[in-house]
């Protein structure tokens, strides 16, 4: 199988960032919505991004913000990517001109289907575990709820309470583009990462991207 590429999210300062690209990611998430603990204020978001060597993407998450807001958070970051994870509809999310990763909350085997249909303009669909807001609740879903490969159009980033020990079994069991990470490569405080556990998780992306057999 293809490499599984990496995003480490919920990144709120430097030393996070670089730890994570120094680790081997292929892309670091930063939070623009102010109900979340891992918020990083439109003023810091050119800080962090610069703190990316090139080809490690930044991208930019967003929940039911203003379009002045978006505007806003491009204007620091022109080459992010978008991740939206609100009530947005497909012409909103495609508005500004810039690849993006439309968020689901996985509530069946049909879900992701479904909004493969609702957003075809997204460049990747990211599942998720349903929460009471918006995402990162930190939990795991029913992988067997993710349509097989064949019966996908989109890529998929898989979300929702990966670490280091259960990831390799969530590759196998959906075969992702990519898995996303937050609170599973955080030390006890919301928002500040554990270089060690995150080389651990992307050693552990690695070692199952592997082919397996001679």
């Amino acid at each position: 199988m293809n490499p599984v590429r990496v995003k480490i999210c919920g990144v709120t300062n430097a030393a996070d960032a670089r730890a994570a690209a120094a680790a081997g990611a292929d892309a670091v998430g930063l939070n623009c919505f102010p109900g979340s603990p891992r918020y990083v204020p439109v003023a810091q978001l050119e800080q962090l991004a610069a703190a990316l060597p090139p080809f490690v993407s930044p991208v930019l998450l967003f929940v039911n913000a203003a379009q002045t807001e978006v505007a806003a958070a491009l204007e620091c970051v022109p080459h992010a990517l978008l991740q939206f994870h609100g009530d947005e509809d497909e012409t909103f999310c495609a508005s500004y001109g810039r690849p993006y990763l439309r968020a689901v909350a996985v509530t069946g085997e049909g879900a992701l289907l479904d909004w493969e249909n609702r957003f075809p303009s997204a460049v990747a669909l990211l599942a998720d575990a349903p929460a009471a807001g918006y995402g990162g609740s930190g939990k795991v879903f029913d992988w067997s709820q993710v349509p097989p490969p064949l019966a996908r159009r989109k890529p998929l980033v898989l979300a929702g309470g990966l670490t280091a020990e259960n990831v390799a079994a969530a590759i196998l069991a959906t075969r992702p583009y990519a898995v996303d990470v937050s609170s599973g490569v955080e030390t006890d405080v919301k928002g500040i990462k554990d270089p060690v556990r995150i080389s651990s998780f992307i050693a552990a992306v690695r070692a199952a991207s592997q082919p397996i057999g001679p």
